[in-house]
């Protein structure tokens, strides 16, 4: 059996050449490729045109890969989105995270990265880098319920949202030098070093589901 994946990306030879890639791949086949979100949710409407996955781009013309991700998220929660980008701000990452994606990589990924993560979502549902989530894998080991206390799990969830931590702050009724003190402990105790290291140690511990 082959799992399916549709290519979006607004650079027609890019997208040839990623296509190209995953077709070579034994477990893969690629349905067909999408300049943008819009093109694909038309696609969508047929039935037969639902893949296993969506190699997505995030800047896209008409619809974007974030705003994309999000409706496949609600209308057809099966895709699994991939994203695949030059984008490597924590801001970007964050946004395609929080709308669904299940993993992220960037376009100057090697072949056997990119099968590697075709792979990981398949089998494990997700699949992320230690190039953009920054985390030691063997934190997501620890004994979460005594390593973290209560305002730190409630900080955490806080995080995953949109809000920058002045609003933290302000939900969590403490000051801002208190939030930065969740935050720093945080850091020290997960061995991650940004919020995109927060957000995936939620989703992979069902504190937060994109």
């Amino acid at each position: 059996m082959k799992y399916s994946v549709v290519v979006v990306d607004d650079h027609f030879l890019l997208s040839q050449a990623i296509g190209g890639l995953v077709q070579d791949f034994k477990n893969f086949e690629v349905l067909y490729l999408c300049s943008n979100g819009s093109e694909l949710l038309e696609k969508l409407k047929d039935s037969a045109n639902i893949p296993d996955i969506v190699l997505m781009d995030i800047k896209m013309p008409i619809l974007n890969g974030i705003e994309t991700t999000e409706i496949l998220k609600n209308k057809f929660p099966t895709i699994k989105v991939l994203a695949l980008s030059i984008e490597e701000d924590e801001y970007t990452i964050l946004k395609m995270l929080r709308a669904g994606a299940k993993g992220y990589l960037m376009k100057d990924t090697k072949k056997d990265i990119l099968e590697e993560a075709l792979m990981g979502l398949v089998q494990n549902g997700q699949y992320y880098t230690n190039t953009v989530s920054q985390i030691l894998v063997d934190s997501l080991d620890k004994d979460v319920d005594t390593e973290i206390k209560p305002k730190e799990f409630e900080f955490i969830k806080l995080a995953c949202t949109d809000m920058n931590y002045k609003e933290i702050a302000e939900a969590m009724y403490c000051s801002y030098k208190t939030v930065e003190g969740y935050r720093d402990s945080l850091y020290r105790k997960l061995g991650i070093r940004n919020r995109i290291g927060l957000v995936l140690f939620a989703i992979h511990h069902n504190l937060f589901t994109p």
